[in-house]
C-alpha cells in the first residue's frame, strides 16, 4: 500500500478538500467500474482508485499517510475498520454498495425499484471489562449517504422532480404483446423512471440523480454496561440512504465479547480462580481479588475446611444487568495447593496435629506404612517391594 500514490491515483492535490476527494473518486469510479469498463485492467485500476479513496476519505488513515506513507501509522494503528454486511443475510460489502450507486439503483433492467435505503449491520468486538462498564467505539465504515452537492435531493440547481410522463406516476407501464393466444398483457418497472413514479429533468451531476453517493462515514457507537455476545446496538439512520431522499436504513452493530482471562461468564455471573494453600483452607482465609469493574476489590471469604473446587458467592460483584442497577453474583472456585515452603520447625507442628488426631507418632506411623501389611500367624515382617 505504502508504494501507491493515492493522490496520484484519484488526481487530486495533497491539500485537497473531502468534497474535492469525493468528486474525484466519483468521476474515476464511474470509467472504471467493471459493469461499464471491460478493459483488461479495469477490474485492478477499480481496486486502487477505492484503496485510494477508503484512506484519503479517513481522516486518522490519511493523517497517518501523509506523515509516515502509511495508513495504519508506524505502530500499524488504523481506523476502526468494520466490514458491513446485509443484516437479513448475504453478502453487503464495499462491491455491493458500488453495484447499487453504479447501477443507479433504477435502472431499466431491474425488475424492481429500491427507493428506500436498506438496514446495514457490523459486527463489532468488545472486552468483558469494556461490557461490564459500557463504552463508546467509534467505527469507520462505508454506506450510500445522502449527496452533499444536491442536499440528498438528486435535482441539480435550477432543476426539478416530475411526475413521469409514461407512467403517470405509477411506476410500472402495462405491455401487450400478440401471441397465438391472442394478446397477452404484462406488467413491469417503468424504463423511464425505474419505478418511482418521478423523472428529474436536470439531475445532480455527482449522484447521477438518485440523491446518494459511496460514502466513508465515522459514527460512535454506544455499548450499554452488561450487553450480552449477539445483542445488537441499532443507531438510526445510519444504514443506506434511500433514493432521492426516501427513508434512510439503519446501521445495526453486533456486539460479540470477548473472552476473558480471569473471569468466565454465565449469564450475568462472574466465575473466577481463587488459590489458598491446604493450611489456609482447614480455617478459613479473607482473600481480596481484583473485580471486573475498574479499580474493584472484592474481598472473597473462605470459609473453614473449604474443600478443593468449592465455590464461594459474592453477591452483587459480578455483570451489572442490562438497564438495571443491579449486579450478578462473583463466584469463586477456590484452589487448594499444599504448601512447599514450610520449616522445619511448622513441620514439626503439623506433625504434633496429626499425632494428636491420630493417637500415635506420625514418624512412627510413616515407619509402619512404609513396611507393609504383617502376616497372620507368622513372626517377623514382609517388605512389599
Amino acid at each position: 500500500m505504502a508504494s501507491l500514490d493515492y493522490y496520484e491515483i484519484l488526481g487530486v492535490e495533497h491539500d485537497a478538500d473531502a468534497k474535492t476527494i469525493k468528486r474525484a473518486f466519483l468521476k474515476k469510479a464511474r470509467t472504471l467500474h467493471p459493469d461499464v469498463n471491460k478493459a483488461p485492467d479495469a477490474e485492478e485500476r477499480f481496486k486502487e482508485v477505492n484503496e485510494a479513496y477508503t484512506v484519503l476519505s479517513d481522516e486518522r488513515k490519511r493523517a497517518n499517510y501523509d506523515r509516515y506513507g502509511t495508513p495504519d501509522g508506524p505502530g500499524g494503528m488504523g481506523s476502526d475498520f468494520v466490514d458491513m454486511s446485509d443484516i437479513f443475510g448475504g453478502g453487503f460489502g464495499i462491491n455491493d454498495i458500488f453495484d447499487s450507486f453504479f447501477g443507479g439503483g433504477h435502472g431499466g433492467s431491474r425488475t424492481a425499484a429500491q427507493t428506500r435505503g436498506r438496514d446495514m449491520a457490523a459486527r463489532l468486538q468488545i472486552s468483558l471489562a469494556e461490557a461490564a462498564a459500557g463504552c463508546t467505539k467509534t467505527i469507520s465504515y462505508e454506506r450510500l449517504a445522502p449527496c452533499d452537492d444536491c442536499n440528498g435531493t438528486g435535482v441539480a440547481e435550477g432543476g426539478s422532480e416530475k411526475t413521469c410522463p409514461r407512467c403517470h406516476g405509477k411506476g410500472v407501464v402495462v405491455q401487450v404483446q400478440q401471441t397465438i393466444f391472442g394478446q397477452m398483457q404484462s406488467q413491469g418497472v417503468c424504463p423511464q423512471c425505474g419505478g418511482s413514479g418521478k423523472v428529474v429533468d436536470k439531475p445532480c451531476e455527482t449522484c447521477e440523480g438518485q440523491g446518494r453517493t459511496p460514502s466513508r462515514e465515522t459514527v460512535e457507537v454506544k455499548i450499554p454496561a452488561g450487553v450480552h455476545s449477539g445483542q445488537t446496538v441499532t443507531v438510526r439512520g445510519k444504514g443506506e440512504a434511500g433514493i432521492r431522499g426516501d427513508h434512510t436504513g439503519d446501521l445495526v452493530v453486533r456486539v460479540d465479547v470477548e473472552e476473558d482471562e480471569r473471569f468466565e461468564r454465565q449469564g450475568d455471573d462472574l466465575f473466577c480462580k481463587v488459590e489458598v494453600d491446604s493450611l489456609e483452607a482447614i480455617v478459613g482465609k479473607d482473600v481480596t481479588v481484583d473485580g471486573i469493574m475498574e479499580g474493584e476489590e472484592v474481598k472473597v471469604t473462605v470459609p473453614a475446611g473449604c474443600q478443593f473446587g468449592q465455590q464461594v458467592r459474592v453477591a452483587g460483584y459480578g455483570m451489572p444487568r442490562m438497564n438495571s442497577s443491579a449486579r450478578g453474583s462473583l463466584i469463586a472456585v477456590v484452589q487448594v495447593k499444599t504448601p512447599g515452603d514450610l520449616t522445619e520447625s511448622q513441620l514439626d507442628q503439623v506433625r504434633s496435629i496429626v499425632d494428636g488426631r491420630s493417637g500415635g507418632s506420625a514418624a512412627h506411623e510413616g515407619e509402619k506404612h512404609s513396611q507393609g501389611f504383617p502376616h497372620h500367624g507368622r513372626r517377623g515382617r514382609g517388605r512389599v517391594k
